[in-house]
């Protein structure tokens, strides 16, 4: 069944458009609610959202569908991703959902949803929903129409959680710490939970106004958080996206550090200390080849999986793994969290970064990256990568590297582009043969 509604991610699209309009988000609501009336106890659904201003809008639109159907609803208001996870499965709700177009500008919005479980929701849930999207809605009698609150120390709750995820015997005391928030959902619970554990913040991004999440802050946009940790003279820099799932750091010189260094930062910490399980960590195939070399020097392993945190996560439980995530910073510690977590990623980093007693520079840099180049191609139509002229460049491209480098030849899930990336020792044969395949690619196109 191809879905029309759920993407990789949950549901996500600029609003006021399909499928991020109101009208959907009700229906959304009253789906998701009549699909997981189980049992005859009261059903509850908690709501977090970021700070994106039509959030207002869906979550009203939500709460409406969820009471109609009967489920009692409890509103977050601005809450970490991971935070709404923690919270279903701590409150024993039947459903989560967060309102949050992670780190894409304000105009998008989306809507994610967790099971009671704290996980997000299977291919076959997220289809399931959508097929009742399109049938009437089983609506509740008037007596059964479900209430909604606001449960007002939800932030706090989740801070405690976060805390309790760092080294009892540890302290941030006399560590500056520069925090970039993307001015997003995490805008008040990161610093506090830093501050709290006796940093020195420094912080950025946390004046929201609807309109500002993501805009030239965060994670995809560190330009000012470097700026500020050399200004300020700051140890370390952290940056969150809008929904604080994904981490990038700053070392005290500027430098980014990306997921790739952090993961292997914590497993092959985690392994010293006898916690990592699995034997290595799960990752996806943008993950640089050098992690891959990094960590089998240390005798750990690099298990591959498609692009997507959902992927990652499902090849962990499968596997055994505690420890995965992405390039880009989604880092996931499954001893503590069901999805990526920015905020308890970076107080593993900063636990060890108190512990080696080491500067960031020292400590996070952990290999030199084998070159790698990402470009994109766009296509109009029909499928370029069955084209003759494509799988010729490909195969020669693969015969160059003959197991020297890795290529990445993927289409985009969301875009008619046609991802084309390479890696290898050298950065010359790298860019040429990434060329000669989009060249091949714009040629079929």
């Amino acid at each position: 069944m191809t879905r029309k509604f759920f993407g990789t991610d949950g549901i996500r699209g600029r609003t006021n458009a399909a499928p991020m309009t109101a009208e959907i988000a009700m229906k959304v609501g009253m789906a998701a609610g009549a699909y997981f009336l189980r049992g005859d106890h009261r059903h509850r659904v908690v709501i977090g959202k970021d700070t994106r201003l039509s959030g207002y809008m869906v979550e009203s639109a939500l709460v409406a569908g969820f009471t109609s159907v009967g489920m009692d609803v409890v509103q977050f208001g601005p809450m970490p991703t991971p935070g709404v996870a923690m919270l279903t499965q701590s409150m024993r709700a039947d459903l989560g959902v967060m309102i949050s177009a992670s780190h894409n500008p304000y105009q998008d919005n989306g809507i994610k949803l967790f099971g009671p479980d704290g996980y997000k929701l299977s291919d076959e849930a997220e289809s399931a929903i959508e097929a009742l999207l399109d049938k009437p809605p089983r609506l509740a009698a008037p007596a059964e129409i479900g209430r909604a609150r606001r449960v007002e120390d939800a932030r706090g709750r989740y801070i405690h959680f976060a805390k309790s995820t760092f080294p009892a015997h540890l302290r941030l005391d006399g560590l500056k710490v520069a925090i970039d928030c993307a001015n997003g959902a995490a805008y008040q619970v990161a610093p506090s939970a830093l501050w709290e554990l006796g940093a020195h913040t420094i912080p950025i991004g946390v004046d929201p106004n609807g309109r500002n999440i993501n805009d030239k802050c965060g994670s995809t946009s560190p330009a000012l958080l470097q700026e500020t940790v050399v200004a300020s003279g700051a140890d370390i820099g952290i940056a969150l996206d809008g929904d604080a799932d994904r981490l990038i750091v700053v070392d005290e010189k500027g430098r980014i550090v990306d997921g790739d260094q952090l993961m292997a930062l914590i497993a092959t910490g985690w392994a010293r200390d006898g916690r990592l399980k699995g034997g290595g960590l799960v990752a996806t195939v943008m993950s640089n080849l050098g992690l891959e070399r990094h960590l089998a020097g240390a005798g750990l392993s690099l298990e591959r999986t498609q692009v997507g945190d959902r992927y990652v996560l499902e090849a962990m439980r499968g596997r055994g793994f505690n420890v995965g995530g992405e390039q880009s910073g989604h880092i996931i510690l499954s001893d503590y969290a069901t999805t990526g977590d920015g905020l308890i990623a970076a107080l593993q980093v900063l636990a060890a970064l108190v512990e080696s007693g080491k500067p960031a520079s020292e400590l996070l840099h952990l290999f030199d990256p084998v070159p790698q180049l990402l470009k994109n191609v766009r296509f109009s139509g029909g499928k370029p990568l069955d084209d003759a002229r494509v799988k010729a460049a490909i195969a020669g491209a693969e015969s160059e590297l003959n197991g020297s480098g890795r290529l990445v030849i993927r289409l985009s899930g969301t875009e008619p582009l046609v991802r084309v990336m390479a890696e290898g020792d050298d950065a010359g044969q790298v860019e040429r043969l990434v060329d000669m395949i989009c060249d091949a690619v714009g040629e079929a196109a």
